[in-house]
């Protein structure tokens, strides 16, 4: 970012992130500062910890709950907070679209409304139809569609893929293999938010959640180890989405679905 902020705001940023989101970025649906959930707030306490080289301790992230907990926007979050704080000069942030969405999907399309509606962003900004300019650092933000050979040459600060239970084509492999963080950024990562898929629909997902599971857990429905790291709840984690809150039918069609979620879980 430009000397509009000071380098020491970006110092404690960096040491807590979870500030420059609550006093930075405005959330578009309510006008006001974001509010972290708390199984946010302990994922972002963990997701930047760097080794004693300065290199990101867990380069593969998975944050997984059910629909309606606000995953979108945790990713967009969590892709501007890495380009900017934590990217330094030419960060790279891109956010893939899966097998089901165009070019310009969810997460590329919250970053840009986040950024419309917080006026320090807003005004260090270029905006276009898939990609976000930050001019004085030099960083970007760019949507891409499923197709690997498009990706080919990217070198990302942060590769952002939403609802990997979508990602079910060998372009759609190819392009997450395509997006691995690259060795040359020490602050490198791919960042997955998805809700469970069904057995057999996404090989891929259920590969990253047995990875996941196969390491300690160090919180509430967190793991960690051999370089990733894995919130996965089976449980609503926003007020919004407790069971309580939804319509009677709602909650009769989300009963329907349960019968096919796979044995990796959640609504």
């Amino acid at each position: 970012m430009s000397n509009a902020l000071d380098h020491g705001a970006l110092e404690r940023w960096r040491r807590e992130p979870w500030h420059f989101i609550t006093e930075v970025m405005v959330d578009p649906e309510t006008g006001r500062a974001f509010e972290l959930l708390p199984a946010e707030r302990v994922f972002f306490e963990h997701c930047f910890r760097t080794d004693d080289s300065g290199r990101l301790i867990y380069p593969e992230q998975l944050f997984s709950a059910p629909k309606k907990s606000g995953k979108t926007a945790f990713a967009a979050l969590h892709t501007l907070t890495t380009a900017l704080v934590f990217g330094g000069l030419y960060a790279e942030a891109y956010c893939c679209a899966n097998d089901l969405e165009q070019a310009q999907g969810r997460v590329f399309a919250a970053c840009k409304r986040i950024v419309e509606m917080s006026p320090l962003l807003r005004s260090e900004a270029k905006l276009y139809t898939d990609r976000i300019e930050f001019p004085a650092t030099g960083a970007t933000i760019t949507a891409i569609a499923s197709d690997y050979a498009g990706a080919a040459g990217a070198n990302p600060t942060i590769s952002a893929f939403d609802e990997l239970c979508g990602y079910t084509s060998e372009r759609s492999r190819r392009l997450w293999d395509e997006m691995v963080p690259p060795p040359t950024r020490k602050i490198a990562c791919r960042l997955t938010t998805t809700y469970a898929g069904f057995e057999g629909e996404s090989v891929l997902l259920e590969e990253l959640y047995k990875r996941g599971l196969s390491h300690p857990q160090i919180g509430a429905d967190l793991h960690a180890g051999g370089g990733l790291l894995m919130f996965w709840s089976h449980t609503p984690i926003a007020p919004s989405a407790s069971a309580e809150c939804f319509h009677p039918h709602d909650r009769e069609q989300l009963r329907q679905r349960g019968k096919r979620v796979c044995r990796y879980g959640g609504i």
